[in-house]
């Protein structure tokens, strides 16, 4: 079995291509920064990865990720290997993204939810509608009405 799960922040904004042909797939790469639990006196304190997306994960990174932005995935470990043009053989490893989600800190979800929505106290939190796109924005505080937690 080959599976990873990762979070983390994002290092720089996403870079996205898309193959030629007639059915021209999207194609994401970026890094996450993930901070280990535990580290050795000396050791760092984070690990980076290199992770791709393909098709609609891609475009879901371009458009709703950037630098900095905290980030749940999950996928699996590919080497690749070559050989370079002095003939060494290089050693890579990087993540292909299978699931990707949302993974804000709530701290910084109550602020952006509360400006797009408008709602700034008072009233019950209305589920929005984005423009041109397929998601609603649930309002953080919503779920203390439901009779689970």
């Amino acid at each position: 079995m080959n599976k990873v799960i990762l979070m983390g922040n994002l290092t720089r904004d996403p870079e996205i291509r898309y193959s030629q042909g007639e059915n021209s797939l999207a194609i994401a790469r970026f890094s996450i920064a993930v901070n280990r639990r535990f580290s050795r006196q000396g050791d760092t304190d984070t690990d980076f990865f290199n992770c791709t997306a393909f098709g609609k994960q891609a475009e879901f990174v371009e458009r709703y990720f950037k630098q900095g932005s905290r980030m749940l995935l999950s996928g699996r470990v590919q080497n690749d290997n070559y050989t370079n043009k002095n003939g060494e053989k290089v050693y890579s490893v990087q993540i292909i993204a299978e699931e990707i989600e949302f993974a804000e800190r709530k701290s910084t979800t109550d602020a952006n939810a509360a400006a797009a929505s408008g709602n700034f106290g008072g009233g019950a939190p209305q589920p929005t509608a984005a423009a041109n796109d397929d998601f609603m924005n649930i309002p953080d505080g919503i779920e203390d009405g439901l009779p689970f937690n």
